[in-house]
């Protein structure tokens, strides 16, 4: 099974940027697809992006043109790059994997079996 560790949150103001981290352990064979979701307190959690082993994305349309997902395989390390940072994206971000042969296409409304811890994230 394979194991997810989040880092890079943390408190920006307004306006700035922060990276997100997954690193990957275990067996990852069947994280051919992987995403980026979100909760804040109170609210039911949201998909932010995806990116199949392929390097196919999908973004949540709310995050478009501001958030980036991308994948080093080498590393196993799964990433987030959030500029333009708003309070409204302050949340804990959770990093997921699932394999595609299960779920057949990478996107933020399939299920994920596998998560990680979670990073604060918070936007003043």
């Amino acid at each position: 099974e394979v194991q997810l560790v989040e880092s890079g949150g943390g408190s920006v103001q307004t306006g700035g940027s922060l990276r997100l981290s997954c690193a990957a352990s275990g067996d990852t064979s069947g994280s051919s697809c992987m995403g980026w979701f979100r909760q804040a307190p109170g609210q039911p959690r949201e998909g932010i992006a995806t990116i199949d082993h392929n390097g196919v994305t999908s973004y949540r349309q709310t995050v478009k043109g501001r958030f980036t997902i991308s994948k080093d395989h080498a590393k196993n390390t799964l990433y987030l790059q959030m500029d333009n940072l708003k309070p409204e994206d302050t949340a804990m971000y959770y990093c997921a994997a699932e394999d595609l042969a299960t779920i057949f296409v990478c996107h933020i409304v399939k299920p994920f079996a596998h998560w990680g811890q979670g990073t604060q994230v918070t936007v003043s």
